[in-house]
């Protein structure tokens, strides 16, 4: 007899309706190889009829493992992390495994709540994502043999695998840009330094300021969140300042905050003309903004199919497995924000 809900079908319903035994059904939904073409017709329309739904919960549970890796991100408004996740899904799917996305939102207990959840899963692998990685639930995890690839954040190899991007190469090629269309003035808009992509970003402007010996001065802006609303505000702040003590050229440690900037700036401060302004990441919200920004772009995409193919080759070789750090390259693209050539 038919039941009335698919959540109330089991695979014992399922044996009886067909006439076969539980450890038929679990050879049609497992090892249909097993079975006569006819048997497994018989299991499918009970199947069908049935509405029945396997409970992978409890599958995971029996075998030990699940079919799914985990990506936790740390805000999914923010296009790079989309970027991941395509990649991850893409290089998930072709190992046969399924990738179910979590959104941190900038919240270390979401993250850490995440990161049981995928534990008591029994996931194959997860992928972490974020600013800040949460050792104690990173090590709780590996603790109990689930592969573990963090990105965004350089780990030991001994502590297991990672896939970063050169952020203080990046910082160096965004602050050299500017200076050579012609800044000499040049001020950092980012932190705190806690986040480490946020520092190495830094350490790099600082850097190609060196490389200038002398020419160029630079004036470090730290903000509590790298997000479009402080860049209003420090944006605000410049505009109130004397032109002599404003500075012509502008590193913003995100396109969220360069994006916040150029916005204020508007009707104040001519840009790129009086201050030339370039972002990080190559987020989706600067390509449309008024004033095209030019920005410091990351592999995203790369980088989420490296964590996946790195977290994948864990789950296959065990113990034979080697911890690898990745680090990716990132690239300058120029826009209208600092350039007058555009």
């Amino acid at each position: 007899m038919a039941r009335d809900s698919a959540r109330d079908a089991s695979m014992s319903d399922v044996a009886r309706h067909a006439g076969v035994s539980i450890a038929t059904v679990s050879n049609a939904l497992n090892h249909p190889d097993k079975l006569t073409e006819s048997t497994r017709e018989k299991v499918r329309r009970a199947i069908d009829e049935l509405g029945f739904v396997r409970n992978n919960q409890a599958r995971s549970l029996a075998m030990g493992q699940s079919n799914t890796i985990g990506l936790i991100v740390t805000d999914i408004g923010n296009s790079f992390f989309v970027d991941i996740a395509r990649g991850a899904e893409e290089a998930a799917h072709a190992g046969s495994r399924t990738l179910l996305l979590a959104n941190a939102d900038n919240s270390p207990e979401k993250e850490r709540a995440y990161l049981e959840l995928f534990d008591e899963a029994r996931f194959a692998g997860t992928l972490v994502a974020p600013f800040e990685a949460s050792t104690e639930s990173l090590s709780r995890l590996r603790r109990h043999g689930r592969p573990v690839v963090v990105l965004n954040v350089a780990l030991d190899e001994a502590d297991g695998c990672s896939v970063t991007v050169d952020n203080e190469y990046g910082g160096y090629i965004a602050a050299q840009h500017l200076i050579d269309e012609g800044c000499s003035r040049l001020a950092f808009v980012g932190g705190p330094d806690r986040l480490e992509p946020l520092l190495q970003r830094r350490l790099g402007v600082e850097r190609a300021v060196r490389d200038a010996r002398g020419r160029v001065s630079l004036e470090e802006i730290i903000v509590p969140a790298v997000n479009t609303p402080e860049g209003r505000v420090v944006a605000r702040r410049i505009i109130d300042r004397a032109p002599v003590d404003r500075p012509d050229g502008v590193v913003a440690a995100s396109d969220l905050v360069a994006l916040g900037m150029v916005q204020a700036f508007h009707g104040s401060i001519a840009v790129p003309e009086e201050i030339a302004v370039i972002g990080y990441d190559n987020n989706n919200a600067v390509r449309e903004s008024a004033v095209a920004i030019s920005t410091v772009a990351q592999p995203g995409f790369a980088m989420g199919v490296a964590a996946a193919e790195l977290v994948l080759d864990e789950v296959r070789s065990g113990a034979d497995h080697v911890h690898r750090a990745v680090t990716l390259l990132p690239h300058l693209i120029s826009r209208r924000s600092s350039s007058l050539a555009h």
